[in-house]
């Protein structure tokens, strides 16, 4: 499965170079010499890992990693920097980087530790989301909401597990089409809100929010 990284580095021919090798390898490649940029990304894109540089002029790197594990706490930082000291290496992965590596490193390098964590990542995947008073169970695709199970369609259960994997997010109307449908254009517009309608009604109005204009969302715990 093609996976998605984001890279962060505010020197535009190494953003360029490192998109240019992780895409050859596969992967899809979202490239932003701004952290602000990437922060709005992280908080409505679906990453399966961060790559970033420390040495940054708008914003050091290692609040960078910081920012990245409060918006998206279970997301992977890879740290590429020209920091490489001992210290450097533990102060790094002690803010949340989950690997470091120095400059100048082997691209094959690079992409076999991208590779490990992915593997890593999908051997943690979550099984129960719970929210509330509600328990998703991702395994037997069973719903318990108030200690009684929930009658949900696929779809629904569905839109279920994307919000409830990012509580506090809010994930747009395009992002939950593309998720439950693809690329598939013959779907009617307003499915997603059909949905939405239904849930609401099981689950009561208040636990899915309506975000004007943008999308929907769980509450934060």
């Amino acid at each position: 499965m093609e996976s998605r990284i984001l890279v962060i580095d505010d020197e535009p021919d190494v953003c360029e170079l490192l998109a240019m090798t992780l895409e050859g390898d596969g992967s899809h490649v979202v490239a932003t010499t701004s952290a602000g940029e990437a922060f709005d990304r992280v908080a409505t894109e679906d990453f399966d890992v961060v790559l970033t540089d420390l040495n940054m002029k708008e914003m050091d790197g290692l609040l960078v990693c910081q920012r990245v594990g409060t918006i998206h706490p279970n997301l992977p930082v890879i740290v590429v920097t020209a920091r490489e000291t001992v210290a450097d290496r533990i102060k790094g992965l002690n803010t949340g980087a989950d690997d470091y590596l120095c400059k100048p490193f082997d691209f094959d390098e690079l992409v076999a530790r991208l590779r490990a964590i992915l593997r890593r990542r999908a051997g943690q995947a979550v099984t129960i989301l719970e929210h509330r008073e509600l328990t998703l169970n991702v395994a037997t695709r069973q719903v318990v909401h108030r200690g009684q199970m929930l009658n949900v369609s696929a779809k629904e259960f569905a839109v279920l597990e994307i919000l409830l994997q990012r509580p506090g997010i809010v994930i747009t109307r395009a992002q939950l089409h593309d998720k439950l449908y693809g690329w598939d254009q013959d779907v009617e517009s307003n499915t997603v809100e059909v949905y939405i309608h239904s849930l609401r009604r099981k689950l009561g109005h208040g636990f899915i929010e309506n975000v004007r204009s943008v999308g929907y969302r769980i509450p934060a715990p």
